[in-house]
């Protein structure tokens, strides 16, 4: 059976992200492939730092002009603003889509994560679960739980599925308010749930302190902001910024020897 960890990368801050993911991805032992997909947006020098990984070049998805229009930057922010944190001047909606693609790569179960994770365990065993397993997009409170997170899933690349993908995704008038996220719960109503341990978001560390645990947390999400970038909530997520800068720089830090959220200042 073929495995592996797939992530995208559009541009040459992803890729950032994606080199410091690869590093935690080795870090945790496991013989699955790694598989860096990426646009003509990043540059050769980018793609030379993401060391062990396989690259394989991929287009946006071929989606009309009325559709491309519909979920662009400006207009996608403008209709439904993120309000809760800041996107960075990088982040580009409808680059989002492009992750659809790894349906038509050459394995028979993937694991993907976007490039601003951190595994800080050994996740092999998702590979063992269904077609389409996701964690709740959880960070404010319970009524996060019905919808899920596109930052880790579970897949089983299938040409055919990609196809039926592409038909329901771009439709007269259709709107996909939070891009590929929305659309995956769409095409995928009866998801099945990962624990929040498996893509536990960074605004938990402010927002829910009381479901972080260190001991438990396999893969770490920094969703809205980005460890590599200076931002307004620096000083109060720098455990976890620090934390990125280590796996990095190519270290392994002590999970044990981080503080907790209750107890950091």
């Amino acid at each position: 059976m073929r495995t592996a960890y797939v992530t995208l990368v559009t541009n040459d801050d992803f890729a950032l992200g994606a080199s410091a993911l690869l590093n935690s991805i080795a870090a945790t032992g496991t013989e699955a492939h790694r598989i860096v997909m990426h646009t003509d947006g990043v540059s050769d020098s980018a793609l030379a730092t993401l060391v062990g990984a396989r690259l394989v070049r991929v287009d946006l998805l071929p989606t009309s002009d009325a559709f491309n229009a519909a979920h662009g930057r400006d207009r996608i922010h403008g209709v439904a603003p993120f309000s809760k944190g800041k996107k960075p001047a990088f982040h580009t909606p409808l680059d989002n889509f492009a992750k659809l693609r790894l349906w038509q790569l050459d394995y028979d179960r993937v694991v993907f994560l976007d490039a601003d994770t951190l595994v800080l365990r050994n996740i092999d065993r998702l590979f063992d679960y269904p077609e389409f397993s996701a964690a709740p997009n959880v960070y404010e409170g319970l009524g996060d739980f019905h919808r899920l997170n596109s930052g880790v899933f579970t897949a089983r690349p299938n040409g055919d599925t990609f196809n039926r993908m592409l038909a329901h995704l771009d439709q007269p008038d259709k709107f996909w308010r939070r891009t590929d996220q929305t659309f995956l719960q769409d095409f995928f109503p009866d998801w099945h749930g990962l624990p929040v341990t498996m893509n536990m978001l960074q605004y938990v560390w402010i927002n829910l302190p009381e479901l972080w645990s260190w001991q438990d947390i396999c893969v770490l999400h920094y969703q809205y902001e980005k460890p590599w970038e200076d931002h307004a909530k620096a000083d109060r997520l720098r455990p976890l910024i620090d934390m990125w800068h280590d796996f990095a720089s190519g270290r392994v830090p002590d999970l044990s020897a981080l503080p907790d959220p209750c107890t950091s200042s």
